[in-house]
């Protein structure tokens, strides 16, 4: 039970890396419970969905859409970065998965995405492990 850390080098500016092995490791010591998995960083998110490179294409191709990069945002005179920030915001920056008997309880297709949007960056993510009473 606890708090535990996973360190993450992103390579993109905008990118989907897969950590969903690093949270299973975790949680494998769990009979029953949940795990949290959440982001403190302001330009990043955690999803769950399939890890289908079509589709990881298609979603970041989705976001460029919605918030384009060069739109003059008021931000981008600060840190120029305010296009990642507004994606973030439409992301969430935790899941809750349940655990039972060591594995996460993600469907057939599902894995965590740890998803960078102001990369290339060094990143922590923070998995919580509530065991079940």
């Amino acid at each position: 039970m606890g708090i535990h850390t996973i360190g993450i080098e992103s390579t993109g500016e905008v990118q989907l890396i897969d950590i969903t092995p690093q949270v299973e490791a975790l949680c494998s010591h769990i009979q029953e419970g949940v795990c949290v998995v959440f982001t403190r960083h302001t330009t990043s998110a955690i999803v769950v969905n399939e890890n289908e490179e079509g589709l990881k294409r298609d979603f970041i191709s989705t976001l460029d859409t919605l918030i384009p990069k060069d739109r003059g945002y008021a931000h981008d005179r600060i840190d120029d970065n305010a296009h990642s920030h507004l994606k973030a915001m439409l992301l969430p920056t935790s899941v809750s998965i349940p655990v039972h008997d060591g594995k996460l309880m993600l469907g057939t297709w599902q894995r965590v995405f740890f998803v960078e949007l102001d990369g290339p960056r060094s990143r922590r993510v923070l998995v919580s492990i509530i065991r079940a009473a």
